[in-house]
């Protein structure tokens, strides 16, 4: 018989399509274990990730209230509180200026870590991040008022910018607390009452005041 005999076509096609139909099965077969497995890889490529990075606490070291005459702005006084070496280490310095009495007085603030070289002003970093800080500032026994003189986007206030007025001359002290993420909108604590601001305490520092 000839291999262009009908017959022998008839006879050679259901045994070719069963070896194809074979062949095909197995080839679905491979391409779907292949792509499951391919599957499997980036899965397990997906779900492991590199942690995000640590947001550490900003190392504060230094705390500077400038007081400048409102009426002579060449009188300067200053508070100025100092721990280079952080909590543990040698006690913290602390200095202060005795402020005249019966005077106004621009009260501005700066916020530094001297521990870093160069020395980091975290006072620009809480100025970008406003909205999330605030000082609060309280005042025992010395005749000095303290108000805002600064607030955030959202007409909160902030701290780094105050005004001050000092009474007949006096003693006592001045409590400086920043707060990170207080909550600004409860009851007086944009009055600049602590007493429901929650949030973290970045710094407190209490400041011995002498008014003469």
């Amino acid at each position: 018989m000839k291999a262009g005999d009908p017959q022998c076509i008839q006879r050679m096609t259901p045994k070719t399509q069963s070896t194809m139909n074979t062949t095909l099965k197995y080839t679905i077969l491979l391409l779907s274990s292949t792509l499951a497995l391919l599957s499997c890889k980036k899965d397990e490529g997906d779900t492991v990730e590199p942690p995000p990075p640590t947001n550490e606490e900003e190392v504060i070291t230094t705390l500077v209230l400038t007081f400048v005459d409102a009426e002579n702005v060449a009188n300067v006084y200053e508070l100025r509180f100092s721990d280079p070496d952080g909590d543990g280490g040698a006690a913290p310095a602390i200095t202060t200026d005795t402020l005249p009495a019966g005077r106004a007085y621009s009260v501005s603030v700066s916020v530094l870590n001297e521990s870093a070289s160069p020395v980091d002003n975290i006072t620009s970093e809480i100025q970008a991040e406003d909205e999330m800080h605030q000082f609060f500032y309280q005042v025992t026994g010395a005749n000095l008022t303290m108000a805002y003189a600064d607030a955030d986007a959202n007409g909160m206030p902030v701290g780094l910018l105050n005004t001050a007025i000092t009474g007949l001359a006096s003693a006592g002290t001045l409590k400086v607390t920043l707060r990170h993420q207080p909550d600004k909108s409860a009851a007086n604590v944009s009055a600049g009452d602590i007493t429901n601001a929650g949030g973290d305490t970045d710094i407190e520092v209490t400041f011995p005041v002498a008014i003469e």
